[in-house]
């Protein structure tokens, strides 16, 4: 009995030793330089656990073993710390490294750019061709209500919450607008701010003369006449869903449709597109001017006069330009 006894010790001792072995074998791989050469792009699916991560893991080369990795993550109670998204994970990180960075939460920064005028139609599309979101949009906004800008997304984030920012942002830009507006803006509302800004935001790329196109739409309406804007028409027959990509034919022109501002007087009854800052800013603040024309002055921006006599040299000297144009 005395000799089992003996052997049994003798065996505790042993394993105990092998163990503390194993242990500190263990605890070495999960803090060592890792096998990764490169840098790497891992992403973690919503609701994805530590099985299925560590194994995904293993086959990517990040960590020598998913076995490992997961009795280190649970010896440190961080199971359920993992965040979905997309990381990166630099070149020798150690499991511990891993860990880290992939229950961070700080994943990979994708952005998404809307440009000034676009249409809702056009914001969605973009968001839909953007890989990194997910979902659909399910809550279409009103036309005009989404502020163009570059946007940071996360893989996997939703359209509609990319949608619910833009939204978010448009609201703060015009609440801040209607605020410093000028006190003789011939304009009621913020929506209807928001509706003059989708018009100049078409009918210039020009920043320097957003203020200068502005005025010359309040002073028309100051004066009871048509805008006579030509995106008011083609937003008429395409409602933003399409590109017209041609000039207005004039059964265009004379179509009647609630856009057509060269047959109703005022304003349109909604946005015709997504207007930026600038162009919002501009129509609240629009330059003190007697203009009340203008036309394009063939070198991308226009030229604006006070009177129709003015007005008509500036057309002739346009169509003469288009006449060059189309001769070369």
């Amino acid at each position: 009995m005395r000799h089992l006894a003996s052997n049994l010790v003798s065996l505790l001792v042993v394993t105990l030793v092998v163990l503390a072995g194993v242990l500190a074998w263990g605890r070495f791989e999960f803090y060592r330089k890792g096998p990764l050469d490169t840098s790497l792009e891992f992403v973690i699916a919503r609701g994805e656990t530590l099985g299925p991560i560590s194994e995904r893991l293993e086959a990517r080369g990040a960590i020598s073993s998913a076995a490992i990795f997961r009795i280190g993550v649970r010896s440190l109670d961080r199971e359920t710390d993992f965040k979905y998204g997309e990381y990166e994970l630099q070149a020798g990180s150690s499991m511990d490294a891993v860990l880290d960075a992939l229950t961070s939460g700080h994943g990979i920064i994708h952005w998404v750019t809307i440009p000034e005028g676009f249409t809702v139609a056009q914001v969605i599309a973009r968001l839909m061709e953007t890989d990194q979101l997910e979902g659909e949009a399910t809550d279409i906004p009103l036309e005009g209500t989404l502020a163009p800008e570059t946007y940071a997304i996360s893989r996997g984030e939703s359209r509609q919450s990319v949608i619910d920012r833009m939204k978010e942002a448009q609201d703060a830009i015009l609440e801040e607008a209607w605020s410093n507006r000028k006190t003789d803006l011939p304009l009621e509302s913020p929506s209807e701010v928001l509706i003059l800004a989708s018009i100049v935001e078409k009918e210039t790329g020009v920043g320097s003369e957003r203020a200068e196109v502005a005025a010359v739409f309040a002073n028309r309406l100051r004066r009871g006449w048509p805008l006579q804007s030509d995106p008011t028409v083609v937003y008429g027959l395409t409602l933003g869903q399409d590109i017209l990509g041609r000039g207005l034919t004039r059964s265009e022109l004379d179509k009647e449709t609630p856009y057509n501002t060269y047959l109703i007087r005022g304003l349109p009854p909604t946005p015709i597109a997504n207007p930026g800052r600038a162009a919002i800013e501009a129509t609240v603040q629009p330059n003190d001017s007697g203009n009340m024309y203008f036309v394009a002055d063939g070198s991308g921006g226009h030229v604006f006069a006070e009177t129709l006599d003015q007005h008509n040299r500036n057309v002739a000297k346009w169509r003469r330009i288009e006449q060059e144009n189309g001769n070369r």
